[in-house]
């Protein structure tokens, strides 16, 4: 005779250090099987969008570099490209050159946290993260060279980047993208064939192609899924349609394509910071623009290829010194609309796994 079970409600979270007060989830469950599930998040209490729309333009960079804190750069990146397309401000080539070889090396050290994360959140427990965090630190040194910071760097500025690099970055630069493949290639020994990680995350969470394309899902969590969309070569920006490289993409959709997509696209973002370093030209690596930047009236969307997916700002110019309206699409936030898709049907053990798959900042969901 089977057993006579009642679904109940579990309120689960937080999972993750970032996570405490911010993001928990709702789980309806009927023994140990996910029925249902609905995220609650959104109370960081941060209002960036509002405080954006008491500051001036340029003052409005340090605030981005807390939204997807270990994606600063990023962030930067795609913020001064909605002001400079609202405002019609060209920026030197020798800044564009240096803001991609910032961005890529962001999305390696990015990737590096959300792997060594995901392998945490799988038992591996410290070693995998602690050899992620000794690569990611040689990143952290390259940006403390040419911003002073190791976490938010707050470096790009509207019209270009707030300074050249220094004399040692190229060298230690080269050095990096001399070891950075051997590290990818150990991974791989390491984990690719791992028993524990393939039974953990091989066939679980699948996200459909169908469904990965219905819930706006972007970045590596739509690429694993195999859909081949990528705004560096969708929608080129600053100097990306200059550089060869591929787009991986997954075949299932489950947890493990997540990890490897991240991986895979490291290898990726080596190649293009290789090609920019040897085409970066010289020249100023700003224009001159007033620090009260006065857009005309209008509106712009800009957006990148973030490291977790679209990362886009939307701005409306009053042709005052603050934008009349600042809204921005974060992918951390639309990238968690997929995670109900994911975990029914599977038991609470994994719900940890799939969350961690998708690799979130809370910066980013707080509305």
């Amino acid at each position: 005779m089977a057993l006579k079970t009642e679904p109940f409600v579990l309120n689960m979270g937080p999972v993750h250090p970032s996570t405490h007060g911010v993001f928990r989830m709702r789980a309806t469950l009927d023994g140990e099987v996910v029925v249902d599930i609905e995220p609650v998040f959104g109370y960081l209490h941060r209002g960036v969008e509002k405080l954006a729309e008491q500051r001036t333009y340029t003052g409005i960079i340090p605030l981005t570099d807390r939204l997807d804190y270990i994606s600063s750069m990023n962030n930067n990146h795609a913020y001064v490209l909605a002001v400079e397309k609202l405002a019609g401000i060209k920026v030197p080539e020798r800044a564009e050159y240096l803001r991609v070889i910032m961005a890529e090396l962001q999305r390696i050290a990015a990737f590096l946290i959300a792997v060594g994360s995901f392998l945490n959140d799988c038992g591996a427990y410290f070693t995998p993260f602690l050899y992620m965090f000794r690569e990611r630190e040689r990143i952290i040194d390259l940006f403390e060279m040419v911003s002073g910071q190791r976490l938010t760097y707050n470096y790009m500025r509207v019209g270009g980047v707030s300074q050249d690099i220094p004399r040692e970055f190229l060298p230690a630069l080269r050095k990096f993208l001399a070891r950075m493949p051997r590290f990818i290639d150990e991974y791989d020994r390491l984990l690719m064939q791992n028993e524990i990680l393939l039974a953990r995350a091989k066939g679980v969470g699948i996200l459909t192609k169908e469904q990965a394309i219905n819930c706006s899902a972007s970045g590596p969590v739509l690429r694993a899924s195999g859909v081949k969309w990528d705004i560096r070569q969708a929608d080129p920006y600053s100097v990306y349609d200059r550089f060869d490289f591929d787009i991986p993409t997954g075949t299932v959709g489950d947890c493990y394509d997540r990890y490897r997509q991240r991986v895979e696209e490291m290898r990726q973002s080596l190649r293009i910071i290789k090609q920019a370093m040897e085409q970066l030209p010289p020249g100023p690596v700003k224009s001159d623009v007033s620090h009260l930047v006065r857009p005309p009236i209008g509106e712009a969307y800009a957006r990148i290829e973030a490291p977790k997916g679209e990362l886009g700002f939307y701005l409306v110019s009053d042709n005052s010194i603050a934008p009349y309206r600042c809204h921005i699409r974060p992918p951390s936030l639309i990238n968690l609309t997929a995670l109900r898709d994911m975990v029914r049907g599977w038991k609470v053990a994994d719900v940890i796994i799939i969350f961690g798959s998708i690799d979130i900042t809370v910066g980013e969901i707080d509305r």
